[in-house]
């Protein structure tokens, strides 16, 4: 609008004529292409401050200026009159090398580049399509005064202010008419989505739901100390020493068989089935195991802690009595599970150390056995001390040869020797050396009843080797046995109560003013997303 006015005081300075003119190339009407988007806004694009300015300047540029580019030099033409010329140019498809050459081009084609409706035509391409500009010119007016809502400098009419004056508040009436109609739907959506389900939420809440008891219990998964395994003497005195116990046991009390021998034993399911609950509570009578085990989660919360190795259980029943019978149930089936779950183990390890060390012991008997067997045999207690003797003997035999052997000597030394005593001599001699050589085949040479005694001595020694081997053998079997019993020690559990279950004295659920506000901030959560998926589809619709 301001561009408007200066285009509009340039002209009325040069000429007071053409003042309706200027008018009319510079203003776009409200005419029937113009669009309202209802708060009096014109969707019709304005002229820029460049295409005024050169339209301003036209009216001094001449139509029929000079041909050559010094001629249109010196015509003083402003750089905004030479950039409209060139971008008319580039319009016309033609391609200048410089802005002069872009006007000499243009004039030798007979295109005036300064002539307004050109400038027009430029400005609607650069924001609207070619068709739309062609209709927009075709419904400009001759005057400005043929259109009364186009502005002017002339004093408008005051009964023409009084309309607009008028239609500006009907059209305020309407939208604020629209907008109350607009917020009123808004309220009876809210009112119907949000604020009723929440309302029979919480009376539900607060006059439906059956009272509940949550007996609340704490116990931790203890190992004997100094655990066999590598690991376990690592993080030992720590709370993830047990944890893969803990979490086991956890496992187990969610499962269907702990749901089983709880029902077994406590009658779980008819507890629920009391026609005292609440139909929304309340299980089926001749529920399916599924339908119970479903309840079962619901009401049974057990979590553990890894960072304390602690292991928290919430048993929540319609009676504080029965939820206490619950959870010492529960904890007694998690000593069972906790048992049972290095029982194998400990019997495996206990098993194989005892038959490794009965192996052993049988087999050291059998060695004993064998040296007592072979000692009846050949009737030898102790073959080194049967060698000994008998090398003693043959230790005296061979001093008596020697001797005898002097003695002889000696006699035959003389000029006339006895010869019966030398005779007795020799045969004295002869059955020394028979004696001796009897007692020495009595250490290689067998009998008929027994063997040798080199014989004897090699078996013997290797029962006693044999013998010796089974008593190392046996012995490592018993410290194998014993320490496997001390492994299988350390790998006990222990379930130890921390928080023992104590029946509550006051109902723990419903938690009525909690659960509706989580009502209505669901279904106002639930409301704003189908709002917006809505917005969105009608969007693109």
């Amino acid at each position: 609008m301001t561009t408007k006015i200066k285009a509009r005081k340039y002209r009325v300075r040069r000429n007071k004529s053409d003042e309706t003119e200027l008018a009319d190339a510079t203003t776009l009407p409200n005419g029937p292409e113009n669009t309202d988007d209802g708060l009096g806004a014109s969707t019709q694009p304005e002229p820029t401050e460049d295409v005024a300015a050169a339209i301003a300047a036209s009216e001094e540029t001449p139509a029929g200026g000079g041909t050559t580019i010094e001629e249109i030099k010196a015509e003083g033409l402003t750089g905004r009159q030479l950039r409209m010329a060139r971008r008319v140019a580039q319009k016309q498809g033609l391609s200048p090398t410089s802005d002069y050459d872009a006007v000499k081009m243009l004039r030798e084609r007979g295109v005036d580049p300064f002539k307004r409706s050109n400038m027009l035509e430029l400005v609607i391409s650069d924001k609207a399509d070619k068709t739309e500009a062609k209709q927009i010119l075709s419904a400009l007016p001759a005057k400005l005064g043929a259109d009364p809502k186009v502005p002017s400098t002339q004093t408008a009419d005051p009964t023409d202010q009084a309309e607009q004056a008028q239609q500006i508040m009907a059209m305020q009436r309407d939208i604020v008419r629209r907008r109350r109609r607009r917020a009123a739907l808004l309220t009876l959506r809210l009112l119907f989505f949000v604020v009723l389900p929440s309302a029979v939420a919480g009376y539900y809440y607060y006059n439906i739901a059956t009272p509940m008891y949550a007996t609340h219990s704490e116990f931790v998964i203890q190992q004997a100390e100094g655990g066999g395994s590598k690991a376990g003497g690592l993080l030992a005195g720590t709370s993830l020493a047990n944890s893969q116990d803990s979490i086991t046991v956890q496992g187990y009390l969610n499962s269907r068989d702990a749901l089983l021998r709880l029902d077994a034993d406590t009658d779980f399911k008819a507890h629920f089935s009391d026609p005292n609950i609440d139909v929304i509570q309340r299980l089926p009578e001749g529920a399916t195991n599924e339908a119970a085990y479903k309840l079962f989660k619901k009401n049974v919360k057990i979590g553990f802690d890894p960072t304390e190795g602690v292991i928290k259980m919430d048993v929540i029943a319609a009676d504080p009595q029965v939820s206490t019978l619950f959870s010492e149930k529960l904890i007694e089936y998690a000593e069972q599970q906790v048992d049972q779950l290095t029982a194998r183990l400990r019997a495996d390890q206990m098993d194989g150390a005892d038959q490794t060390r009965k192996t052993a012991d049988e087999k050291m008997i059998a060695a004993q056995q064998r040296i007592v067997e072979i000692q009846e045999k050949l009737g030898v207690l102790n073959p080194e001390s049967e060698i000994a003797g008998i090398m003693a003997q043959i230790g005296t035999l061979e001093g008596e040869l020697l001797t005898e052997r002097l003695a002889l000597r000696t006699t035959l030394d003389n000029t006339r020797p006895n010869q019966a005593k030398v005779t007795a001599s020799e045969n004295k001699i002869e059955e020394i050396e028979k004696l001796i050589a009897e007692k020495r085949s009595e250490l290689t040479s067998s009998g008929s009843d027994t063997g040798s005694l080199a014989r004897i001595t090699g078996e013997l020694m290797v029962a006693q080797a044999d013998l010796e081997t089974r008593q190392e053998l046996l012995f490592q079997a018993e410290a194998q046995f014993e320490v496997a019993r001390m492994e299988a020690n350390r790998q006990v559990r222990y379930l130890s109560i921390g928080v023992s279950p104590v029946a509550p004295d006051a109902p723990s659920y419903p938690r009525a003013f909690e659960n509706t506000i989580l009502a209505f901030l669901i279904f106002s959560g639930i409301y704003l997303m189908v709002s917006l998926t809505a917005s969105i589809l009608r969007e693109q619709v």
